[in-house]
């Protein structure tokens, strides 16, 4: 469906805003950003995300407005899942944390642009070519049997892009705070986040391979298939910041996403029998099968996340995930303020919630203790910190104790 060019224009100019105000309000100056602060920009995005979809369905339909809702909650989904990659390239390459965002902001636009280009190349393979639709859907198809495999199978530590961008690394100087280049005897180099950039950049546009043939399954009108995809993409960063503590509670996440590409790759073969014009399948001539409109494919979209949320957090299992995830992080934290000599009260502070969070640890069934990784290193971090935080203090150690 065509839309006034002066649609186009304001989204444009609404989605490069967007960009301009994370960038100059946020990511300029490094930071570590706080949980909080996270969530309320998450939240803002996704408000002005619904809002847009407000928009639609107020000047486009109810028909469009649907559309966009399903296509951003099932960008919105697969994209939980790039979080996961995103760790592993930013703790492959060590970088700062005040300097995450920077990276992960320049990335997305880098994805971005590639993936506006892939729908626009999309489309017109869909305009000429009816089979694609079969294309998209055994895509799909192959991509939910992928993420029913373990998840140590599914995220390779060193896949193909890391790899590729890593092995650039050795020409490169060390990191320059955020910079992307730096000037050293007087000619100008890539410093490591530049590659790093360039790896997140990458792996997101693996994902659009996946993604992209998703949103299309849903609707073919580019410039929801465009918003979707840009909205869902604009509020990444902070979805980072959000639940990179909260990724490993949901743990059914890959069932529920492989259940959602499954049922949209069937959406799409059946689409694509039902508009069939290849020679060999039913002689050149369209399949009489039933097809999914776009109302209750949201519906189904919707239902599958909800389950996958509410049993990932009513799961023992998952809750043992989120306590040992807990334990992990204060002991990081505590360990970051002994190691900047900070106050006795911030490291008194921080001891007792480390002794908390391994207290309950401890508590949990040897079934998920057992399944700890590396968990004689981890022991060992402990004692020492127990061990520290007596020799350095022992009033604060027994102060938290009790």
């Amino acid at each position: 469906m065509p839309h006034a060019p002066i649609a186009w224009e304001l989204t444009i100019a609404l989605i490069v805003g967007l960009l301009l105000f994370d960038w100059f309000f946020h990511v300029r100056t490094a930071h570590v950003p706080q949980l909080g602060e996270a969530g309320r920009w998450s939240a803002i995005y996704v408000g002005a995300a619904i809002l847009f979809g407000a928009a639609v369905w107020v000047f486009g339909g109810s028909e469009m407005g649907i559309q966009y809702f399903a296509g951003y909650l099932t960008e919105k989904a697969l994209s939980v899942d790039n979080v996961f990659v995103f760790l592993v390239i930013l703790s492959a390459f060590k970088v700062p944390p005040e300097d995450q965002q920077k990276a992960l902001l320049i990335g997305i636009v880098i994805a971005l642009i590639a993936r506006s280009a892939f729908i626009f190349i999309g489309a017109a393979l869909i305009e000429c070519f009816a089979w694609v639709f079969y294309v998209f859907g055994i895509v799909l198809l192959m991509t939910a049997g992928h993420m029913l495999l373990p998840e140590d199978d599914r995220h390779d530590d060193e896949g193909p892009v890391l790899r590729a961008t890593r092995a650039l690394l050795p020409n490169c100087a060390a990191y320059d705070g955020d910079k992307l280049f730096s000037r050293v005897d007087g000619r100008w180099i890539m410093t490591p986040m530049a590659l790093v950039v360039m790896a997140l950049g990458l792996t997101d546009v693996l994902f659009a391979l996946d993604s992209i043939p998703a949103i299309f399954g849903l609707t073919t009108d580019v410039f929801i298939v465009f918003t979707a995809t840009a909205f869902s993409l604009l509020g990444l960063r902070q979805l980072f910041f959000l639940i990179e503590g909260l990724l490993e509670r949901l743990l059914y996440l890959s069932y529920g996403l492989a259940a959602i590409l499954a049922f949209i790759g069937i959406k799409l073969v059946l689409h694509a029998l039902h508009e069939n014009n290849v020679p060999f399948i039913n002689d050149g001539k369209p399949v009489n099968v039933i097809e999914i409109d776009t109302e209750h494919s949201l519906a189904v979209i919707v239902g599958i996340l909800v389950l996958t949320v509410v049993v990932s957090l009513h799961s023992p299992r998952g809750k043992a995930k989120l306590a040992i995830g807990r334990l992990r992080r204060r002991l990081a934290a505590w360990q970051e303020l002994d190691a900047a000599s900070a106050p006795a009260d911030e490291r008194a502070a921080a001891y007792a919630g480390l002794v908390e969070a391994e207290q309950v640890v401890r508590a949990l069934p040897e079934e998920y203790r057992a399944g700890i990784q590396e968990r004689q290193t981890l022991r060992e971090m402990l004692a020492a910190a127990h061990a520290r935080q007596a020799a350095r203090s022992p009033a604060e150690s027994s102060s938290a104790a009790s």
